[in-house]
């Protein structure tokens, strides 16, 4: 995610700018936007740990979601919590280190972040896309969803997102052009499985609203009805994150596309660049809130285990 490469004869051009982030280049004209993005990368790094790390607790507790629907969001949570740990700290690093000329570290800590982000953010695109396609098995499988969606699948399933996106990752910089077609062609593709999948499962939703309207006069069995307004509950919670995923990726992955296309003028790039990493890395906070907005299970979870971490640290 961090770096770019044209592959129709202009990866010259962008490697050079990508190199120049590591020179004094740049340095007097944004060393102030360097130091206060740095702070605003620690701060998010602070929250995106402690949120998530509050989040895998909680999801470790919660015994009333579907094993697998909870191992996909653990999943997800750790994503985040390693953007946290490992890829926003590197990111400020990054940022530093040329603020005070340290130009080895900064060439470390700019792959490292690149490595990092284009892993951890291809398993959570992937996992995303899996939780969606979850939801749309719940529904087309009904009683058979718990006999074929199973907790042994779902890490299999995952363990091959990890392997794929960790090959991904080493090509990052060894060949990008092999990482930069994974990403062409790995993106869109799991948008629209996400699309098919929701627009599928909110039109079986209407068509089952639209039943209960024609046969007014019968009475829907109350199981069916709990059940129902639980899947939707849920389908909307995934939609939500998947939402702002999206949200907070696409302008960087616009502001790629445009360095990798362009000629001249890539300084008037650099503060934006910086601002949609930090987006990207944003998300990595935003989602806790979200799983304890939209998921009352999990916001249950959580509400115990602040209230038991209070408690032990007046006791």
């Amino acid at each position: 995610m961090m770096a770019t490469t044209n592959i129709t004869g202009r990866g010259t051009h962008t490697q050079t700018f990508d190199e120049s982030l590591c020179s004094p280049v740049w340095l007097g004209e944004f060393k102030q936007q360097s130091i206060s993005l740095s702070a605003v990368n620690i701060l998010l790094s602070i929250t995106a740990t402690l949120g998530n790390s509050l989040i895998l607790v909680a999801l470790h507790k919660e015994s009333s979601l579907h094993p697998p629907s909870k191992l996909l969001y653990r999943c997800l949570a750790t994503t985040d919590l390693l953007v946290g740990l490992v890829t926003q700290p590197t990111y400020a690093a990054y940022w530093m280190s040329v603020v005070h000329k340290h130009w080895s570290l900064c060439r470390f800590s700019f792959y490292a972040t690149g490595v990092t982000a284009y892993v951890l953010c291809t398993v959570s695109m992937l996992t995303l896309t899996t939780i969606s396609v979850d939801r749309l098995l719940a529904m087309l499988l009904g009683l058979r969803y718990k006999e074929i969606v199973t907790l042994r699948r779902t890490y299999i399933i995952l363990a091959i997102f990890w392997v794929v996106s960790l090959l991904s990752g080493l090509f990052f910089h060894l060949n990008y052009r092999i990482t930069f077609w994974l990403s062409v062609t790995g993106a869109p593709l799991c948008l629209v499985i996400s699309i098919a999948s929701y627009t599928k499962i909110f039109r079986a939703i209407s068509h089952h609203q639209a039943q209960i309207q024609d046969y007014a006069q019968q009475q829907p069995s109350q199981p069916n009805a709990l059940i129902m307004a639980r899947y939707r509950k849920a389908v909307y919670s995934a939609l939500w994150v998947q939402l702002v995923l999206v949200v907070c990726y696409v302008p960087k992955i616009t502001v790629e596309i445009v360095i990798s296309s362009s000629l001249k003028g890539l300084s008037n790039f650099i503060l934006i660049r910086r601002m949609t990493n930090v987006l990207v890395f944003f998300n990595s906070t935003l989602n806790p809130f979200l799983y304890c907005w939209k998921i009352s299970e999990v916001r249950r979870a959580v509400k115990q285990t602040i209230r038991q971490a209070i408690c032990y640290a007046e006791g």
